[in-house]
């Protein structure tokens, strides 16, 4: 017996009952290697073909990637905002060819809107909790930070009523698979680009060292796989081998702790990222935390027949970074894994065809965005303590009647402790 609803349409749809052979193939993506490429590699079989594209658009890449370094840490936030709607972009795409959504009514529109909505959340809670100071000097933006969330909520209550209205007979089902698309699409784009930028005001080192990590451990498992690869890893990605899951691995960690070890000696990027409303700049400049101040070790008693040495000098942060790298190599790519599970389900090499020999930006960050939220949660629980320079900022933001309270309380309260003396005056 098939159910059937007041619309007349199958309880239990095609699309709900059909296997994974059953969803229609997405055309595959066109060839973008430059004609250069294929010109000076046209003797070269496809295997090493496709090995000297990757190499050489990897270095491309990298380079870039070390000019935007250079240029600070706005531009770094510019970039992971670029990354994050053009991972928007790839997903949404392959939903929309995959279930041949063409014909619905505001489907692309209502998706960018929820994108727009969901960025102004995040990016308005950024806003007020860096630069209270900033936002304390303009009264245009104390009105829109006041009242960010129910501003934020009202503009996706409207793109939600938008969509309801949007609702058209025969096509409800399809409608609210894009509509689920479209959200789950978003949790994994822009919650987790938002993790990044937290944790690029944490410090540049927290930004570079994990994202280096998976970088590197994705670079090392493709070399050790492609020259030792044997024994296959898992199924869900037959070319992953464990002989490069354990050699990225190894490569990784040592890797993390040399670059660690390089960074921690400048305060550019040990220092959190802050916003200097004088100079309309952000600038990192501190005296660096313990975390960033060599100390002295001891070296198990093992390893000092080895290195002839009892103890070691080492930056706290190193030992921080094998946890960084462990997560980088062992459960970042199972970020990938996710990613290939993904496009095997909709019958896709690619997420996209933006980078030859790589595929989308979404095939080269499936695993950051798993360790951003890593070293997220990494730093609330292990390292972030209690912020004075973000308190004394939410202390300006308060009215002057509400600022002579919290002196007061703090007075009496140092004098209790035994810190002020009672005669000491206000």
């Amino acid at each position: 017996m098939v159910i059937k609803d007041v619309d007349g349409e199958d309880g239990f749809g095609e699309l709900d009952l059909r296997s994974d052979a059953d969803v229609p193939e997405v055309p595959p993506p066109t060839d973008r290697t430059p004609e250069i490429f294929r010109k000076a590699l046209s003797g070269l079989s496809s295997r090493w073909k496709n090995w000297w594209i990757r190499g050489i658009l990897t270095l491309a890449m990298i380079s870039f990637f070390f000019l935007v370094i250079y240029m600070g840490s706005f531009m770094l936030m510019l970039l992971v905002l670029s990354i994050q709607v053009k991972c928007f972009h790839e997903i949404i795409t392959i939903g929309y060819r995959v279930y041949r959504s063409y014909d619905l009514p505001w489907f692309r529109t209502l998706s960018w809107y929820f994108l727009l909505c969901v960025n102004y959340f995040f990016y308005g809670e950024t806003v007020a909790d860096y630069f209270a100071t900033f936002v304390q000097r303009r009264e245009q933006l104390q009105f829109l930070i006041r009242y960010h969330r129910f501003i934020s909520f009202t503009l996706y209550l409207a793109g939600f009523c938008l969509f309801v209205l949007s609702l058209v007979k025969k096509q409800y089902r399809l409608q609210f698979y894009m509509f689920a698309w479209t959200h789950v699409t978003l949790l994994i784009t822009v919650t987790q680009s938002h993790l990044v930028i937290q944790n690029l005001f944490e410090g540049m080192i927290w930004f570079l060292v994990p994202i280096s990590s998976v970088i590197c451990n994705d670079i090392a498992a493709y070399i050790f796989g492609f020259f030792f690869g044997r024994t296959p890893l898992i199924k869900l990605s037959p070319k992953k081998t464990w002989e490069g899951f354990i050699g990225g691995f190894f490569t990784t960690v040592v890797f993390g702790f040399i670059v660690a070890y390089l960074l921690a000696q400048y305060q550019y990027f040990v220092c959190p990222v802050e916003y200097n409303s004088e100079t309309n700049r952000f600038v990192t400049e501190c005296e660096p935390s313990e975390l960033f101040q060599l100390q002295k070790y001891a070296i198990p008693p093992l390893l000092q027949v080895v290195l002839g040495r009892e103890t070691v000098n080492l930056y706290p942060f190193q030992l921080h970074s094998i946890a960084l790298s462990t997560f980088a190599s062992l459960i970042g790519p199972f970020g990938g894994f996710f990613a290939s599970g993904f496009k095997r389900a909709f019958k896709i090499k690619d997420f996209a065809d933006t980078i030859p020999g790589h595929g989308g930006i979404m095939d080269r960050f499936d695993c950051q965005y798993l360790m951003a939220t890593f070293v997220h949660v990494y730093i609330t629980s292990f390292i972030r303590g209690p912020n004075p320079s973000k308190l004394l900022k939410q202390l300006l933001v308060l009215q002057p009647e509400q600022q002579l309270n919290v002196y007061k309380t703090l007075k009496s309260h140092l004098i209790e402790k035994g810190i002020l003396q009672p005669s000491l005056k206000g």
